[in-house]
């Protein structure tokens, strides 16, 4: 896997990295949140629910407003990895998807444990966050991918036949790996979501997402983005369902006003390049980030995960200023996404003043352990 380049960073773009960085996770979970109560209903029984305008405001799941899926945890997870990958790469050891599949074992293990296990030492801080260990309806092909200390990989994946979107859901910290080429982001993208989805829509639509995600931190325009996807994508065996929905949800723009028809229709079955692209649509043609999230949820397809696809565009192409504030006070998590998108801005931003030749904070290899 490919170092980062070394890039200068000012305090003006510190501060804009940060704000994308909490804007993209917080977007990630509000979207997840936002949709969770209406997952699994189709339109009509959103609506009869929640009346004619379908669902407009956070609404009780798993017994709380603000309540987030198995989608957030793991894309806090897949924070952890990214900055347990930087701080080892001090010992020599360098390969970014060992260290992905180890942080996504420690997600396995929130899901069959009653909670943190502190004699574990190697686990950082993030797996003894207790508010982790609840199950949110992770569906099999997570649990059997994690099952085992085998990591699936591109050439051998688990589940070879798995086309779900989690993988892409989970995929939005990739893409702020703004020091790295836009190739080397697909690349660990596919190469992670390999470990439990199997199918090359699966894992490429994963790809797909990481790199407009990586553009949009970079300060492109989404459309800008989506079109260096297309061209990164191109190349890829078995990429035409992801390009081909991805083409699509462009097209769609032009044709009138955005209803949950369109959005439906451009989720096709339900799978990861179906979602991908409807998440792109919806952050496209939406007036804010609150309507946004609005047509991510409202249609007949799974909300939660398109929700969450959605949030976490809109959030890494405005800043965390942009999301709902209403919405985020009642976030589960709030103050745990805080500190893992601080930590992580300040680790690709700062850390060879953390661990590095000139010395290391103890508290910080506590935080991240290089074992």
């Amino acid at each position: 896997m490919g170092a980062t380049a070394g890039a200068v960073w000012g305090r003006a773009e510190q501060q804009d990295f940060r704000s994308r960085v909490r804007g993209t996770l917080l977007g990630v979970a509000v979207g997840d949140a936002f949709g969770a109560p209406v997952d699994g209903l189709d339109l009509d029984g959103i609506r009869e629910e929640h009346g004619a305008e379908g669902l407009t405001d956070l609404a009780p799941a798993y017994g709380r407003r603000g309540a987030v899926t198995h989608l957030t945890q793991l894309s806090l997870f897949s924070v952890d990895g990214l900055i347990r990958a930087q701080v080892r790469r001090d010992t020599g050891a360098w390969h970014p998807p060992t260290d992905l599949h180890r942080a996504y074992r420690r997600w396995a293990a929130t899901q069959r444990d009653w909670g943190p296990d502190l004699r574990r030492k190697d686990d950082g801080w993030l797996a003894h966050e207790e508010w982790l260990y609840v199950r949110r309806d992770a569906p099999r092909a997570l649990l059997l991918g994690l099952g085992d200390e085998t990591m699936g990989t591109p050439e051998a994946p688990k589940n070879p036949g798995e086309r779900g979107p989690e993988a892409a859901a989970r995929s939005a910290p990739f893409g702020l790996l703004v020091g790295w080429e836009p190739q080397l982001v697909v690349q660990l993208a596919v190469e992670c979501a390999a470990q439990t989805h199997g199918h090359p829509t699966g894992y490429l639509a994963a790809g797909a997402y990481a790199v407009i995600v990586h553009g949009l931190a970079r300060g492109e325009s989404l459309d800008a983005a989506v079109q260096r996807g297309l061209a990164l994508l191109a190349t890829r065996p078995g990429h035409q369902p992801v390009t081909e929905a991805l083409q699509h949800a462009l097209g769609a723009v032009r044709q009138g006003l955005p209803t949950p028809a369109r959005v439906t229709e451009l989720m096709g079955e339900g799978t990861a390049e179906g979602l991908v692209a409807a998440s792109v649509y919806c952050a496209l043609v939406g007036e804010d980030v609150r309507h946004g999230l609005r047509l991510a949820v409202n249609h007949d397809g799974p909300s939660a995960a398109t929700g969450a696809l959605t949030g976490g565009l809109l959030g890494a192409l405005h800043g965390e200023t942009a999301l709902p504030p209403a919405w985020l006070a009642e976030l589960e998590g709030r103050a745990t996404l805080l500190e893992l998108a601080d930590d992580f801005a300040m680790e690709m931003t700062q850390g060879p003043a953390l661990h590095g030749p000139a010395g290391s904070s103890p508290a910080w290899l506590t935080r991240y352990p290089r074992a």
